[in-house]
Order: structure tokens, then C-alpha cells, then sequence
């Protein structure tokens, strides 16, 4: 980035922002998709029965809890590759 001047640094700052966006609500789209999917099955009431309640509170912070250890295990491979001189990709 500095390389860019204001304006550029400007836009290549809201790209990057419209794409963590992005990048959020799919995983929060995901997110809601699979728990629906595996812990609500009973359609007869407004509400969650207390079972579809508490599988879909396990089933959130699993998934969350999954995607932080992903996250984490990203940034520390990413880290030795640095460190050991080899660029992602290459």
C-alpha cells in the first residue's frame, strides 16, 4: 500500500471491507443453513422445542469454535512459510 496515494489506499480500503463483509455473512449464511438443517425438524409451533433449542446452541458454537482453530492453524502455517522464506503459492 505504499506505493498507493490517498485515494487509491481509499478505495483499495473499501474493496478490502466489502469483501471481509462478504466473506462474513457467507460464513454466517453457512452457519445458519447447516444448524437449521441438522436441528430443527419439528414445524408445528412458532418456537424451538427446549432439544432443537439446545442442539442449535452446541451446533453455533462448534461451528465457531471450528472456524477460529481453522483460522488460527491458517495464520500459523502462513507464519512458518514466512519465515522459512517460502511465499504462499509458489
Amino acid at each position: 500500500m505504499d506505493g498507493l496515494n490517498a485515494s487509491e489506499q481509499r478505495e483499495f480500503q473499501g474493496r478490502m471491507e466489502k469483501k471481509q463483509m462478504k466473506e462474513f455473512m457467507t460464513m454466517y449464511s453457512n452457519l445458519v443453513q447447516r444448524c437449521f438443517d441438522d436441528c430443527v425438524n419439528d414445524f408445528t409451533t412458532k418456537s424451538l422445542h427446549s432439544k432443537e433449542e439446545g442442539c442449535v446452541m452446541k451446533c453455533v458454537d462448534k461451528y465457531l469454535k471450528g472456524s477460529e482453530r481453522l483460522g488460527q492453524r491458517f495464520q500459523e502455517q502462513n507464519a512458518a512459510m514466512m519465515q522459512s522464506g517460502q511465499l504462499p503459492g509458489r
